[in-house]
């Protein structure tokens, strides 16, 4: 199987890793990539917002499938100018992609399906505004509508914080906040199949113990050893499910992978929000733990035969990412600093691997920063505390100045696991 893969960050190299150790794959390509990407797949210089430049490529390359990686090329509609020149593409239609693109959109297809979430409303006005942080109280949760790679939302205390941003956004949804711990569920789907993939949680907070700003997201681990063993099927038939049905009923079916972010709440499973693609960095672990071979999945639900595929197979251990930022992430982040020790991960630990998000290589061929989040070092072990443990150790080799990364990616989890097989007395 001939596959292209659209993006460049460390999502699509998690995929192209996968994909690089599928026995189908006969030829591994990405466009544009990244400096760590071009290790396992050739890389094509290409707009990824544009659908008749990255369909041309497709043609070019004789793809037999075209996995459309980030959420703006999605939006734009890449993957349904792929399928028009009959090329099997996982990835939602630029219709269907608005779950993700508009989170109004997103909240009148769960009021249609009956999809448990919060309470909220949609906001174009400051008089509007103030009703809806009146109505809720705090803590405030304001999201922008649109895509806004990971940082659109705030929540917060602050009353006049939460009234700048929303009033900073053309159009917002205030909603209520939702207790309890988070988890982001993938689903495969052809439009009809939903095959569930296994839960993750991820750390979007900058700084340790969940303080500092909201980032793209610094680090996850799978699985969840303290979820409800029927999460999952709960899930697929609450959330994931309906909403497949409703899309079709609508005449917009979702094919790709439909993300589902929750809130694990004292009244129960909430969702949080939608995505229409791989996310990041929960990707890193999940595929690092899915033993099932993916191309053949993947094209599954791109040409809708998925329900005659086979049940997924999975690592009974464990996975976790941790995520290198440059400096001053999220903020404006400094990049063109050289990046060093990478080489040693994967000579010190068969079980530890980087994947590559914002880097390049410079005109000395050295690998540079050129964005935010730089790097994800990934690791697995036969319980969460050994994969954290070879995660971090690969961490302290790379050096990059004025990195930081969250020291307690998984901790309270790992330590849990340890006591409760550990107990006192």
């Amino acid at each position: 199987m001939n596959v292209l893969v659209i993006g460049g960050g460390a999502r699509e190299h998690a995929l192209c890793r996968a994909l690089s150790l599928d026995s189908d794959v006969s030829a591994l390509h990405c466009a544009p990539g990244n400096a760590g990407i071009a290790d396992t797949a050739k890389l094509h210089a290409v707009d990824a917002l544009d659908g008749e430049a990255v369909a041309d490529l497709a043609v070019r390359l004789e793809a037999d499938l075209v996995i459309v990686g980030p959420e703006a090329p999605l939006v734009a509609g890449v993957a349904d100018a792929v399928r028009a020149r009959g090329i099997d593409c996982f990835g939602p239609s630029r219709e269907a992609a608005e779950l993700e693109g508009s989170k109004a959109f997103a909240k009148d297809v769960m009021a249609a399906a009956g999809v448990p979430t919060a309470r909220s409303y949609v906001c174009t006005t400051p008089a509007e505004v103030d009703e809806a942080l009146d109505a809720f109280g705090a803590p405030y949760v304001v999201k922008d509508d649109g895509l806004a790679a990971g940082k659109g939302v705030v929540v917060t205390d602050d009353l006049e914080a939460a009234r700048a941003h929303a009033n900073a956004c053309e159009r917002v949804v205030i909603e209520e906040y939702l207790d309890g711990p988070e988890v982001s569920l993938f689903a495969v789907t052809d439009g009809e199949t939903v095959v569930p993939l296994q839960p993750a949680q991820d750390f979007k907070r900058a700084l340790d113990a969940d303080e500092g700003p909201n980032t793209g997201g610094m680090g996850a681990y799978s699985p969840l050893p303290w979820a409800d063993p029927k999460l999952v099927e709960e899930v697929e038939r609450t959330v994931l499910q309906p909403t497949v049905d409703e899309l079709r009923r609508r005449g917009t079916p979702f094919s790709g992978l439909l993300y589902a972010g929750l809130a694990i709440t004292s009244r129960g499973v909430r969702v949080i929000e939608f995505n229409a693609r791989f996310g990041d960095p929960e990707t890193q672990v999940v595929l690092a733990r899915l033993k099932t071979p993916l191309a053949g999945l993947l094209r599954a639900a791109a040409n809708g035969t998925l329900a005659a595929f086979p049940a997924l197979r999975w690592s009974e251990g464990a996975a976790v990412t941790v995520v290198i930022a440059s400096h001053n992430y999220p903020d404006t982040p400094r990049t063109g600093d050289p990046i060093t020790g990478l080489e040693t991960v994967a000579e010190k630990d068969e079980h530890a691997y980087v994947l590559h998000a914002g880097t390049k290589l410079d005109a000395d061929g050295r690998v540079v920063s050129a964005g935010g989040r730089v790097l994800s070092v990934t690791a697995t072990g036969s319980h969460l505390g050994k994969a954290r443990e070879r995660a971090y150790r690969a961490v302290e080799r790379i050096t990059l100045d004025g990195s930081h990364h969250r020291m307690d990616i998984a901790a309270k989890v790992a330590e849990a696991a340890v006591a409760a097989e550990n107990p006192a007395g």
